[in-house]
């Protein structure tokens, strides 16, 4: 082992090598070495800190790890006012401020700064003696939430300022807005979706809803990133908003790569066309151009109201919107029984998708904007994904009455409850709305992974009567699939063949296959591992549901309405009256080969399905969460994998390829069964 010396010195050593990777990957997008060097120099810091810990310090790179959960969030001033901007989309209004401007200050003194301006979450970053003390939100512009715990996960975020190029004031605040990528927010609507959770409606939401909660390791497992625009503190040196940038960059903070300068409205304007035919091209959402006087000192002449500075403006994108007649107002039942006013629409092409259906949100906000059938509305891709409603434009010459909630399911007859804000069908199993997703999600590779019963088949079974309730599916014969759309007779053998395969599956796989609210791959394996037998889970109350790790009590109350449900017991005493016959778990850990390691997978494995792959290593004690974090103890990417290998890479995580990992298997006598050699 190295003395203490010498210990000091490698650790210093390793410390400034990452933070200049990160500074090269993350401000300046341009990596210097591959991401196996990069990992070889992350576990050899953790491993010397571990080795010395006295020598640990609270900005070393390996401190993002996430830390407990909160009871709260406290509230700060900040530095200096976080105000908002004036903005508006009319070029009009841009000449009227581009004249104020020159007005006052003369022709020559007129020369614009130009931002992207990010569609994220508004926060401010305290640095003192170059080391991150105190993150917070903008709050109401005077006071915000203190989220230090989360932003300290974000891995573009840096915990100790540089110096090299430049000296770093005593005390920095510094503005810059938060975001979630594009190809992130997908990941993450993915795995709520899977899980049975309501989707975020737009990455901002995404953004400032993760950073927000109280759980630092769930922020830690969405990958985050900043762009960083403003000095609120600490910048009185600055002449002009150029040499800000240059020294936020300089100090290791991200600037956006995309920010430039101009001259006159002309010159404004002709950027912002630009940037309007990026948009769709880019990695994140935007909503506008921020334009700021680039003098300093005019800016302090200047001043600001209240409300806004006077230098500086927003000129927004128009929202991608179109007008259309609302023909009629339905109620929806998606997969997890929540119903949904859905508007039917003369069809309106709207940034190239055409809409013909669009979202309505609830019943509270249907009656708020008293929007009903016959109305002209505009029509907007809220997030430029989603269909929405925005608004009621004019009154039908024909209107209809003001539309209402049904009493009971429009598919199903069943009596409708409210939970919160939602109205649900709880009828899960019967309801044939919710049927053809749920028999989709119950043969799924996650769930009992019968090959060959997509959505497209279960469909078909569902709208032929042959699968009323989901234990008729295994009822079926090969000769009752040979007259479905895209069967012969090999391939409804083999359907049969699949159905009679999965009769007796792992717990944790029915449990995730049944679609129980709140639980994922992983709550599965936590309820199998702790119950045992589905009677037990069955029989257990809320109070025994909370015992399991990571089950809270609401998750829990869920979880026993679920099974309590009349219905829903019905349908589970069927499937397991000879039907399904789940192989029993070891209640609780197993304490299996791979105990206390943590993996994610991400892309297209070749030898074993990631919902296999998942499963095996829960078997044998390991747990297999959906996404990557400080906790994370291997990445497994296989062809595809996306922004999950840059979140290992930024916190260190080991990344395995397949043969990697079915090595690593192999070392510790676990074997990959249906891994083809």
């Amino acid at each position: 082992m190295p003395s203490t010396s010498d210990a000091a010195a490698r650790l210093e050593a390793l410390r400034t090598a990452i933070r200049h990777h990160d500074f090269l990957y993350y401000v300046q997008d341009a990596p210097a070495i591959s991401d196996a060097d990069y990992d070889e120099l992350y576990r050899e810091l953790r491993e010397l800190e571990a080795a010395h810990p006295e020598l640990l310090t609270p900005d070393s790179p390996t401190q993002r790890v996430a830390g407990e959960p909160m009871a709260g969030l406290e509230t700060a001033e900040h530095a200096a006012p976080m105000l908002s901007l004036d903005s508006s989309a009319r070029e009009d209004d841009l000449r009227a401020f581009d004249q104020r401007l020159r007005k006052a200050l003369g022709d020559d003194a007129v020369r614009y700064s130009l931002e992207p301006k990010i569609d994220g979450l508004s926060v401010e970053l305290v640095y003192r003696d170059g080391r991150l003390e105190r993150a917070v939100t903008r709050g109401d512009g005077a006071r915000g939430e203190v989220i230090t715990a989360n932003v300290r996960t974000i891995a573009a975020v840096p915990l100790r300022l540089r110096a090299e190029a430049r000296s770093v004031p005593a005390e920095l605040s510094v503005r810059g807005e938060i975001f979630m990528p594009l190809e992130a927010f997908d990941d993450v609507n993915e795995e709520l979706l899977n899980a049975g959770k309501n989707p975020f409606a737009n990455p901002r939401n995404a953004a400032a809803g993760t950073v927000r909660q109280l759980d630092p390791q769930l922020t830690a497992s969405r990958p985050l990133r900043i762009y960083c625009y403003d000095v609120l503190q600490g910048g009185e040196a600055f002449d002009t908003q150029a040499e800000l940038l240059k020294a936020l960059r300089d100090w290791g903070l991200p600037i956006n790569p995309l920010n430039a300068e101009a001259t006159g409205v002309d010159d404004v304007l002709g950027h912002f066309a630009e940037l309007t035919e990026r948009r769709d091209e880019l990695a994140y959402e935007i909503d506008g151009l921020v334009l700021k006087l680039q003098s300093i000192p005019a800016r302090r002449d200047l001043g600001s109201t209240s409300h806004h500075p006077r230098w500086a403006y927003a000129l927004k994108f128009p929202p991608r919107v179109e007008t259309s007649q609302l023909l009629r107002i339905v109620a929806s039942v998606g997969r997890t029984g929540v119903v949904t006013p859905i508007a039917l629409l003369r069809p309106v092409t709207i940034g190239g998708v055409t809409v013909s259906r669009a979202n309505l949100h609830n019943i509270e906000d249907l009656q708020r904007k008293d929007i009903r059938e016959g109305d002209t509305v505009r029509v907007e891709r809220a997030g430029d994904v989603i269909p929405q409603v925005v608004e009621r434009l004019e009154t039908g010459d024909e209107r209809g009455a003001p539309f209402a909630m049904p009493e009971r399911c429009p598919s199903c007859g069943t009596l409708l409850r409210k939970n919160g804000p939602y109205t649900v069908c709880p009828n899960s199993f019967d309801c044939p709305a919710q049927r053809v997703a749920r028999l989709t999600h119950f043969a799924s590779r996650g769930g009992l992974d019968i090959e060959g019963l997509g959505e497209r088949t279960a469909r078909q079974l569902v709208e032929r009567g042959m699968v009323v309730h989901l234990p008729d599916l295994f009822d079926l014969q090969a000769e009752d699939f040979a007259d479905l759309e895209g069967f012969a007779e090999v391939s409804a053998a083999k359907l049969a063949q699949a159905i009679r395969d999965a009769r007796e599956p792992e717990l944790p796989r029915l449990l995730y296959a049944l679609g129980i609210p709140e639980v994922g791959v992983a709550v599965a394996r936590d309820l199998a591992r702790h119950f045992g037998t589905l009677e037990r889970l069955r029989a257990a109350d809320v109070e025994a549901l909370t015992q399991v790790g990571g089950v809270g009590e609401v998750m829990a109350r869920q979880i026993h309405e679920f099974l309590a449900e009349p219905r829903n017991a019905a349908v589970l005493d069927a499937l397991l009256d000879g039907r399904v016959r789940p192989r029993e778990a070891a209640a609780g850990p197993d304490g299996g080969a791979l105990e206390g390691l943590t993996f994610v997978f991400t892309g297209s494995l070749e030898r074993l399905s990631r919902a296999a792959a998942q499963e095996l290593v829960g078997r044998h004690g390991a747990k297999a969460a959906g996404s990557v974090s400080g906790s994370t103890s291997y990445l497994v990417a296989g062809e595809g994998g996306g922004s999950k290998l840059a979140r290992a890479r930024s916190l260190g995580v080991p990344v395995l390829d397949e043969e990697a990992f079915l090595a690593l298997l192999a070392e510790r006598g676990v074997a990959a069964e249906g891994a083809g050699g």
